[in-house]
């Protein structure tokens, strides 16, 4: 989780928030063809890196773009999954080489310490989900669909970034409830209410949050919509896709997390510091 006081300085405007909300939008541009877990863990890597190492007020626009194709890269060796660095360059004019991204990548391994596990709200939608007693699967499907669109779209809010993965996970399922099957979300918000492991007063807090974010039309700071050029948007693939992910996701949480990429992977010389790639 990144700092308190990064989060605070997000929430007060000292952090420029322009400069996370356009890497996050990199971010989903060169993850909009793969799976959920792949751009949530990036941009979980982006703001761990943002919080240890901090960024120039007003950064060149293609550092930005490095570190958003560094965070994906180590994202996609963590899930193993298999891409290609030209999947990752975007539409955005700049092309790097794998050594800059790789000098990169190093750079951020040092500022997270290397901890590259991170629990997931995805790692809990299967278990939530089963204490509203749905019967009929694609509905279940459905629901969780709209609930990993919900998460990924939280991502860009703030005020989530200090809550547990488990909460994110059951408000998300709560608010797809609330629009897909409005008259089961009072049995479902008690369902899930009676967990013991849910802090109720902060789960739905979280559940409101998301669904201000809904009404007040925060599109604009969405995946989605940062997103609407391209016809592959997440919440496209999301709906196209998402049965096969469902599988992808409880492997992702129970196997890639605990993955660690080899130091042999990556340069020797990695004397690179971060505030130097502005006089680049």
């Amino acid at each position: 989780m990144p700092s308190h006081h990064y989060i605070q300085s997000l929430k007060a405007g000292a952090f420029p928030t322009s400069v996370r909300r356009n890497a996050i939008a990199s971010i989903s541009l060169f993850c909009c063809r793969f799976g959920p877990f792949l751009p949530y863990l990036a941009v979980n890597y982006l703001d761990r890196f943002l919080s240890s190492q901090g960024i120039p007020q007003q950064p060149k626009t293609w550092v930005v773009r490095l570190v958003a194709c560094s965070c994906v890269s180590l994202a996609a060796k963590m899930t193993k999954t298999e891409f290609s660095l030209i999947d990752f360059q975007g539409d955005g004019g700049f092309i790097f080489d794998a050594q800059t991204i790789e000098r990169m990548e190093y750079l951020i391994l040092g500022a997270l310490k290397w901890r590259m596990r991170s629990i997931t709200p995805f790692s809990f939608i299967s278990f939530f989900i089963s204490f509203f007693n749905l019967k009929d699967p694609p509905l279940r499907q459905a629901l969780k669909a709209r609930a990993v669109e919900l998460i990924l779209k939280a991502q860009m809010d703030t005020r989530l970034m200090e809550l547990r993965p488990s909460i994110i996970a059951a408000s998300a399922l709560l608010s797809a409830s609330h629009q897909l099957l409005p008259l089961q979300f009072p049995s479902f918000r008690k369902a899930i209410s009676s967990c013991s492991y849910v802090n109720k007063e902060n789960m739905l807090q979280c559940c409101n949050w998301m669904q201000e974010m809904e009404k007040e039309g925060e599109q604009s700071e969405s995946v989605d919509e940062i997103m609407a050029s391209s016809s592959n948007t997440a919440v496209n693939v999301l709906d196209q896709h998402f049965s096969c992910w469902e599988s992808e996701i409880a492997a992702d949480a129970t196997k890639t997390d605990m993955k660690r990429p080899r130091i042999n992977d990556y340069p020797d010389n990695h004397s690179v510091h971060f505030s130097q790639l502005q006089h680049c």
